[in-house]
């Protein structure tokens, strides 16, 4: 801890040697008043510094006296070159271009987009590529995206699961609006539980996360933020069916019902009731469901006083049947006569923040987060049984200032959570309260042309794991023109939640066992990992073209690991590490806009990830030690009239994957060492005849790649051999798709 502080007061020391800054605020034109403008450009006429405006419109960058043209622009309004004679605070409003006579589009808004400036290594998603998959959930949203890999958790609920830097899910911290929100008993199915058109963009952050945002981030965190009813369409429909027969309806209600406060209603259901068994196993390929999901989100903005504040309500009831074909519930729950499995979820989310920004001082800021949710799952997986009950409390005060200048941000709080779990695993019943109260100090400097570094601490008190010390450090260097050098590093600490993340392992005749089991949370310790990265990123000219590099290292060391052992084909066993625990990932990545509207993305990625378990240091299963990615994307030049066509590929490849250790089965069920490799193609064509109206057709897994025994035993579903954990690939087969959008704006 010691050297960690004298490092960044060396950085400092270097840094801190007078360079003043410019700063002033960004604001757009409106019927009476001007608000706030994010995501302004800043930059200095004839250089490569510059900035972004920040959510309440403020900026900051360096000034010298040789720079005397200060350029604003933003999309959508009239770009203003000032003439700037003396460091002065800049208050300017820009201007609607439907002002303009005419209007020249020099460049376009990329849907994917990585910062050159922040310190942190964010991934930035827009709504406008998660179109490209017509994702109809949040776990379906990553299938464009080389960082994230999504694969199935298993052959019987259809769920899909997220990796990142070759960890699951429950590492990385997954938040909404920057309030964590997929977690606890949500881990297993939660990503199924926003619809991809509520989200306005994604956040993927690769490494340790913000102290702000709590100490349970060890990969990385995936913030979603939600469209807003002041910006969002006044109604969207977005009518989506598939030849599963699975059928999805999104449509929005956004109005203005007063000068301050606008609302909207969202309203997302699926369904889906055909049985499918294409490779004749008995089992369903993928689940009936039914699932209504209905938020009311409220917007308060009031300018003159420096206040916005958004209110969420949310219900969401979704129902799953799976298992054999002939499995009835009504008939065979709890006999052997069918295997079968329903899966119950009823969730309930209120949350409210609440943002301050000093009229007079704007680089000071207050901000309140909130939010309760209950979660009700009742399930059961053939004949084993598993309840949930998960009520959760969280809150967040950040308060933002500076010192000295704009170039030394400060954030610090407090923040309070609660947890109370209720679970039935078979017969036996599982009780437990968790809550911590922290604080939290994170400090930001900032001089863009060459160094953002971004140091925090947070220190908590849990009833359960004591008192800990959570530190988090980000630093980008700029060597030369269109470069970032970053590295990060940070430690977490979280609960396994070892039934709610695992709930595969229940469609399986799998003995369950948690062994030395003397800790605090099903009598095993906490998880708590240290990560460490560096990143490069180079943009550059190819050809006349825009093109750009990553190289990416990560490095995860577990200190102590809530081990979930396959190894045994009759056990799952649960139990703390004992000696050593890691995963390294590096990816290499490389963009390029190849000619006008048309774009290329692709990707390698390399995992060694291994883990001490009873039986000797093993490889993670199921996990490809290296993967390739591509991603072609064009579109027509936009008419005059809003017509357009869209179209885009993505192939994914993975390498083989290594099964758990099999050799105790007997002959007939015993399975290679590993998998055969697959590699899958999705297409997807939209046609655009009008900015209110499109059409859009697709295809997953064209070329029809299918994994052709995914259970094992499926003949003698309550034997002691069924197993359906050996997923590697593609169930269904290829799966088309069409659907429409309309929109009021």
């Amino acid at each position: 801890m010691k050297s960690y502080f004298i490092i960044i007061f060396i950085i400092l020391s270097y840094q801190l040697t007078g360079q003043e800054q410019l700063q002033g605020i960004v604001l757009e034109s409106s019927t009476a008043k001007a608000l706030p403008l994010q995501g302004a450009n800043i930059h200095w006429l004839g250089s490569s510094i510059g900035t972004i405006s920040a959510e309440d419109g403020t900026f900051s960058l360096p000034y010298k006296f040789s720079f005397n043209k200060l350029v604003i622009s933003y999309v959508g309004f009239k770009t203003d070159t000032l003439t700037v004679n003396e460091d002065r605070y800049i208050k300017h409003v820009l201007q609607a271009s439907d002002e303009l006579d005419e209007v020249t589009v020099i460049s376009r808004k990329q849907s994917t987009s990585k910062s050159f400036l922040k310190a942190a290594n964010i991934i930035t998603v827009s709504s406008d590529e998660l179109l490209k998959a017509a994702c109809c959930n949040l776990s379906e949203s990553f299938e464009t995206n080389p960082s994230i890999d999504v694969n199935f958790a298993d052959a019987v609920s259809g769920t899909k699961q997220i990796k990142m830097l070759g960890l699951k899910s429950p590492y990385i911290l997954i938040s909404t609006e920057n309030i964590p929100a997929i977690r606890g008993a949500s881990q297993a199915y939660g990503l199924s539980f926003i619809p991809g058109t509520w989200v306005e963009s994604i956040q993927i952050t690769k490494g340790a996360g913000s102290v702000v945002n709590g100490f349970e981030s060890i990969a990385g965190q995936i913030n979603t933020e939600l469209v807003k009813p002041t910006t969002d369409d006044k109604f969207f429909l977005n009518l989506y069916g598939a030849t599963s027969e699975r059928i999805e309806l999104n449509t929005h209600f956004n109005t203005k019902v007063t000068d301050k406060w606008s609302t909207g209603i969202y309203i997302h259901g699926n369904t889906h009731q055909q049985n499918h068994d294409v490779n004749d196993d008995g089992f369903l390929d993928m689940p009936l469901f039914n699932q209504i999901n209905v938020m009311n989100r409220w917007q308060y903005t009031n300018p003159e006083k420096g206040l916005v504040s958004f209110i969420n309500l949310r219900y969401l009831n979704d129902e799953k049947q799976a298992g054999q074909i002939d499995f009835n519930p009504d008939r065979d729950k709890g006999t052997t006569n069918f295997w079968g499995s329903e899966i119950d979820t009823e969730r309930i989310d209120v949350t409210a923040k609440l943002g301050y920004v000093n009229p007079e001082i704007p680089y000071q800021s207050l901000g309140v987060q909130t939010a309760f949710s209950h979660h009700k799952q009742d399930s059961y997986f053939g004949l084993n049984v598993y309840d949930i009950q998960h009520n959760s409390f969280y809150s967040n005060l950040v308060y933002n200032s500076i010192i000295s200048d704009s170039r030394h941000k400060i954030k610090t709080g407090l923040s309070f959570t609660y947890d109370h779990y209720d679970e039935l695993v078979n017969t036996e019943t599982y009780e437990r309260t968790e809550n911590s109260i922290g604080g939290f100090f994170e400090y930001n400097f900032d001089n863009l042309d060459k160094l953002n570094m971004t140091a925090g601490v947070r220190m908590d008190q849990h009833n359960r794991f004591g008192f800990f010390i959570t530190p988090r450090f980000h630093l980008r260097y700029t060597p030369w023109e269109k470069s970032a050098l970053r590295a990060s590093f940070g430690r977490g600490i979280r609960s396994a939640n070892i039934f709610a993340e695992n709930q595969n392992m229940f469609a399986s005749s799998r003995q369950i066992n948690i062994l030395n089991s003397d800790g605090k949370i099903y009598g095993l310790d906490p998880e708590i990992a240290w990560n460490y990265g560096v990143s490069y990123l180079q943009g550059f000219n190819l050809f006349g073209r825009k093109a750009d590099v990553t190289l990416d290292f990560y490095r995860t060391d577990f200190q102590n690991q809530v081990v979930v052992d396959w190894e045994n084909p009759f056990e799952v066993n649960f139990y703390n590490l004992e000696g050593e625990s890691y995963a390294n990932s590096f990816q290499f990545e490389f963009n390029y806009n190849v000619f006008e509207h048309f774009d290329l993305r692709t990707a390698y990625k390399y995992y060694d990830i291994k883990t001490d378990y009873t039986s000797g240091k093993l490889e993670k299963p199921l996990i490809p030690k290296h993967r390739l990615f591509a991603n072609v994307a064009y579109e027509t030049h936009l008419s005059d009239d809003g017509k357009q066509w869209k179209f885009d590929a993505t192939y994914n490849w993975l390498d083989s994957q290594r099964f758990p250790n099999t050799s105790l089965s007997t002959l007939e069920f015993q399975l290679d060492e590993y998998s055969p490799t697959v590699g899958t193609l999705n297409l997807q064509v939209t046609k655009v005849f009008s900015p209110q109206f499109e059409v859009y057709l697709g295809g997953e897994n064209v070329t029809n790649v299918r994994q052709s025994n995914p259970i094992i035993s499926p003949d003698n579903p309550f034997g002691a051999n069924f197993d359906s954990n050996f997923v590697y690939g593609p169930i269904f087969g290829s799966l088309f798709y069409g659907g429409i959008r309309y929109k009021i704006k």
